[in-house]
C-alpha cells in the first residue's frame, strides 16, 4: 500500500517499483472471474446472474438422470 500511495503523495516510482507493480497486477489478473464477482460492490445481487451464466456455458440442456 505505501508503494501505491507514493505517487499520490508526490513521489515517483522507480523502474524496479514499476516492474514490481506490473507483476502484482498480472498475478491479480489470474484470479478467477467468480472471485472478482464476489469482491464487487453489490455482489450479493450478482450471484443469481453468475449462476445463470455458468449454467448457460455448459452448452445445451443437461441430461436428466432418472
Amino acid at each position: 500500500m505505501p508503494l501505491l500511495m507514493k505517487r499520490r503523495n508526490g513521489g515517483h516510482w522507480t523502474v524496479e517499483e514499476q516492474d514490481y507493480l506490473l507483476q502484482r497486477l498480472r498475478s491479480l489478473s489470474h484470479l478467477s472471474t467468480y472471485l472478482l464477482v464476489l469482491l464487487l460492490p453489490g455482489s450479493f445481487f450478482l450471484i443469481p446472474l453468475l449462476a445463470w451464466w455458468l449454467d448457460r456455458r455448459r452448452g445445451g440442456q443437461r441430461a436428466i438422470r432418472r
